[in-house]
């Protein structure tokens, strides 16, 4: 490897946890605390490890494409679906809006199943890489989707529970 190339890698790594810094800014705090999970909500220690694992794989998945198109097009939908990504956290847990998330999540889901068919004939290997991204995205739609149905009143809450709030519930 030469010393662009693992420049390049190191570059696509830490792009990858800059977004994944998102989660560390927009935390899920005593809002998400407080909402009615469904039971096969993961433990919070699970997240994390998921998506450090995840993210690994996406920053090789564009180091390989990039490898072969350089910054073409196909580098333009992997960043573009990295800032959906990071956006997530942020109308999730920042805005506290489970609601436009759920729609940020399947466009954020939609730029994956486009990278993947983008990346598949540069590279199988890149285009495989995204498969388990896509299943836990798919998973972490479904379970967005579920936490909005049995939380409709938190949809856009405070992080704190006011007394009022608290009678209310």
């Amino acid at each position: 490897m030469t010393l662009t190339s693992a420049l390049a890698l190191a570059g696509f790594v830490l792009a990858c946890f800059a977004a994944a810094s998102t989660g560390a800014v927009f935390k899920p705090g005593a809002w998400y605390a407080r909402l009615r999970k469904p039971w096969f909500n993961p433990p919070n220690w699970l997240f994390p490890i998921a998506w450090a694992v995840l993210y690994l794989m996406v920053a090789a998945s564009g180091w390989l494409v990039w490898r072969q198109t350089g910054f073409g097009a196909e580098i333009l939908l992997w960043w573009g679906s990295l800032l959906l990504n990071a956006a997530w956290s942020w109308i999730f847990f920042g805005m506290r809006r489970m609601d436009l998330a759920l729609g940020e999540l399947i466009v954020f889901w939609a730029s994956i199943v486009g990278m993947i068919w983008a990346f598949l004939p540069v590279s199988e290997l890149a285009a495989w890489l995204l498969v388990p991204y896509l299943v836990w995205v798919s998973f972490a739609g479904f379970l967005n989707w579920t936490l909005w149905r049995m939380n409709p009143a938190e949809n856009g809450a405070p992080e704190e529970v006011t007394p009022q709030r608290a009678a209310a519930q």
